[in-house]
């Protein structure tokens, strides 16, 4: 992993810094006029995004969250990539692939019109190549203003068609589970991971009121969520994927995982702009994939 030396030549004077965080790894704070971000070079996994203009972060992050090298970390947006869930071959392999606790390296930085941006690029190894023997480099550009956009960017450079499944796993700041509504699914079929995916549709907003674990499938549509708590509505909209997952784990759920405070789960909601079941892709070789979010907030 690269040590701080290695980042300065990517430093931005007042907007982006590098610095040795929780559990000893390297991190890269963003902040301008718009807002504020911090992301974990482990994983390039976004760990904060703030609007200055909001009195809330809009990405959540468990008090509890463990910080330590080849571990996930409970919160933020991790990368999930490049199998969403259990791997289809091998129940052994970890749960979302392996992009989210290796090692990515910055390899580019900059500012525009009022955004502050970055660009990592997963590292392999020989660790990883034993789980996926695919030439398919990987870059997360990070673009941060009083907006975030994520673009996760998938190359197949070998010879032979590549299966990815994938995911932008967002963690959501919001007032209370048990007040948000969450719109721009009516209609959509989705597999329901409670019920041994059994296959439903969903009619009208999502309110919560126990676990939710669902794969909405065939949908490109932006997901909203009106927490009047916190006098909010949060947009997530997406370009490059085909699927949303929506996971709050409830009360005995996120008390048997051990990273969550008594009370946490009630103040964050995941929508995952993702590409999965259904919708997993195949990479023709030379072919590249775009996966791409931004994620916005505005005051009711």
């Amino acid at each position: 992993m690269q040590d701080l030396d290695a980042l300065k030549p990517f430093s931005i004077p007042g907007q982006l810094a590098f610095r040795v965080g929780p559990g000893g790894l390297p991190y890269a704070d963003l902040a301008n006029t718009g807002g504020t971000a911090s992301i974990c070079l482990q994983g390039a996994h976004l760990t904060a995004f703030q609007p200055r203009v909001q009195r809330a972060p809009v990405v959540w992050l468990s008090e509890a969250a463990r910080f330590a090298p080849g571990k996930s970390i409970r919160g933020g947006v991790p990368v999930c990539w490049p199998w969403f869930g259990a791997h289809a071959g091998d129940p052994a392999y970890p749960a979302h692939g392996f992009a989210r606790t290796v090692p990515w390296e910055v390899v580019d930085s900059g500012n525009a019109d009022g955004a502050t941006t970055i660009t990592l690029r997963l590292v392999f190894s020989d660790a990883t190549r034993a789980l996926w023997s695919h030439d398919t480099p990987l870059e997360l550009h990070v673009s941060m203003a009083d907006v975030l956009d994520l673009e996760l960017t998938t190359l197949n450079a070998g010879e032979a068609p590549v299966p990815l499944g994938e995911a932008l796993h967002s963690y959501i700041h919001i007032g209370d589970i048990a007040e948000v509504e969450l719109r721009g699914l009516d209609g959509c079929a989705y597999l329901d991971k409670t019920e041994a995916f059994a296959r439903r549709q969903q009619s009208g907003p999502l309110r919560f009121a126990a676990e939710t674990d669902r794969v909405y499938v065939n949908t490109l549509a932006e997901c909203v969520i009106d927490d009047a708590r916190l006098g909010r509505r949060i947009h997530i909209a997406k370009q490059g994927s085909a699927s949303t997952v929506v996971w709050t784990p409830w009360a005995q759920k996120a008390a048997a995982m051990g990273d969550y405070t008594a009370e946490g789960w009630r103040s964050m909601l995941c929508v995952e702009s993702a590409n999965a079941a259904d919708n997993a892709l195949t990479l023709q070789p030379g072919e590249a994939h775009v996966l791409a979010v931004r994620y916005s907030a505005e005051t009711l």
